[in-house]
């Protein structure tokens, strides 16, 4: 019946007193019965398969009974709405007061049309050629194809040909922005595809001298704070604010690579709540780590770096290269700025908020790792709810994860020491969740584009 039915309908069951499976199903029928007229009777309905077997789960506590009840229909939208009101008709279940109260009616064909549009939009896309093309596309088209020859793979993510067998990798965005890299000559650079940063390549990051070459939005900066909690970046570079890394011109792509700022630097500004110096840290400004004058080497075209690439660059007249003058200062609002004065400016900022935090002896919040690795150790057996600014929310058993997660308001992360299923997952889709971390998943005939689901392991290396 499950496979040919239309809808399902959701209701939850109360009674004042101890009720069994057989006392609800019991109830169904004979307080149904000749309520609708014979054409729909219950039974009748069954016995013609046009409804499906009564689904019910109850719990006993304190003299109180909870459940719900499903039945699958395949009866029209009308008549199936009909007989989902009869069940709020009853009122005794067994021996005790109860109360049935219908909370949803879900059309099941409504996740086959997803995959069906989903699959038809693959064939429009993959199925049909265009047969003319303008000069320009073919110029494009050789191009890409130049390009594509040299794109390569790292555990399936678009990558650059030195990714694999170097000791430094460049993490961007998307594959434009490696195809971008590659032609001015950097072959080490990996794409993370979207704000999910995949553990394959953060596992890489732990290995590899790591530079974060990132766009000049929020969602770059959502991405490295991703990254620096799963993986291990030694240094910041951006794109310039509000441009992509797949638009720069030349200049400005390695000009940007060769600035790149150590993270512990970047960090210390942002933790500090100076998004402003943060900024400058992390964009058009050189800084140097004063225990640290080593850089990460970005491979060039010939296996250079790009360091050795730019110091060949004609001097200037007072015997100093362009790259050394623009290494020297970076322009802030018309002002120079040294690199000394800025590292002095964001260790001031920095001194300044730790010492607030010492007075006020606010706890730091934990990371999203710390919180999987407390609910799967310490705290095993749970569901834990956090906010944006991940701290905790509501923590329940985990058995209770649907009803914890379908009561949140403001929830942004889930982590659950259990199995995800897929009630689980459609309640923190509607409660717009956007990350979900479980011990183990179910199968998902539908998945939502958020929330991002992760296994716990990833944390626990």
């Amino acid at each position: 019946m499950q496979d040919t039915a239309k809808y399902l309908i959701h209701a939850k069951l109360s009674a004042d007193g101890v009720i069994e499976r057989s006392d609800v199903v019991g109830a169904v029928f004979g307080q149904t019965e000749g309520l609708l007229g014979d054409e729909m009777d219950l039974r009748d309905l069954q016995d013609s398969s046009k409804v499906g077997r009564i689904d019910v789960s109850v719990e006993t506590e304190g003299g109180q009974s909870f459940g719900d009840v499903t039945i699958a229909s395949s009866l029209d939208k009308v008549e199936t709405a009909i007989l989902a009101a009869s069940l709020e008709t009853i009122s005794r279940v067994g021996p005790c007061q109860a109360r049935i109260e219908v909370t949803d009616i879900e059309d099941i064909r409504a996740a086959k049309r997803r995959i069906v549009v989903q699959r038809a939009k693959e064939l429009l896309a993959n199925s049909f050629e265009e047969s003319v093309l303008t000069s320009d596309e073919l110029h494009e088209e050789v191009r890409e194809s130049v390009r594509a020859g040299e794109m390569a793979e790292y555990e399936g993510y678009p990558a650059g040909p030195n990714v694999a067998d170097g000791d430094a990798v460049v993490v961007v965005e998307g594959r434009a922005d490696v195809s971008r890299l590659l032609e001015f000559g950097v072959k080490n650079a990996v794409a993370v595809e979207g704000t999910n940063v995949p553990e394959e390549v953060a596992a890489l990051t732990r290995e590899r001298t790591t530079t974060a070459f990132l766009d000049g939005d929020r969602g770059g900066q959502l991405i490295l704070r991703e990254l620096g909690q799963v993986g291990d970046v030694d240094f910041v570079a951006f794109a310039p604010d509000g441009e992509s890394v797949e638009e720069l011109p030349r200049g400005e792509l390695l000009a940007a690579l060769r600035e790149k700022t150590p993270y512990e630097v970047y960090e210390r500004a942002r933790e500090a709540g100076d998004a402003e110096s943060a900024r400058e840290v992390a964009t058009g400004s050189t800084v140097r780590d004063a225990g640290n004058t080593e850089e990460s080497p970005i491979v060039g075209s010939d296996g250079v770096s790009i360091h050795d690439e730019v110091a060949g660059e004609p001097d200037r007249a007072d015997g100093s290269t362009d790259t050394e003058e623009s290494s020297k200062t970076a322009v802030t609002d018309g002002a120079a700025i040294t690199e000394q004065s800025l590292v002095e400016q964001v260790d001031r900022t920095t001194e300044a908020a730790e010492g607030t935090a010492e007075e006020s002896d606010e706890p730091t919040t934990p990371t999203l790792g710390e919180h999987v690795r407390e609910v799967v150790g310490e705290n095993a057996g749970t569901v834990r709810l956090l906010d944006e600014e991940l701290s905790t929310l509501t923590e329940a058993p985990a058995s209770d994860a649907y009803e914890t997660v379908d009561d949140a308001e403001g929830a942004h992360a889930l982590v659950l020491d259990g199995e995800l299923d897929q009630r689980v997952l459609d309640a923190a889709a509607d409660r717009d969740l956007q990350h979900a971390v479980a011990r183990t998943t179910g199968e998902f005939v539908k998945q939502p584009a958020t929330p991002h689901v992760r296994p716990v392991e990833g944390f626990l290396s």
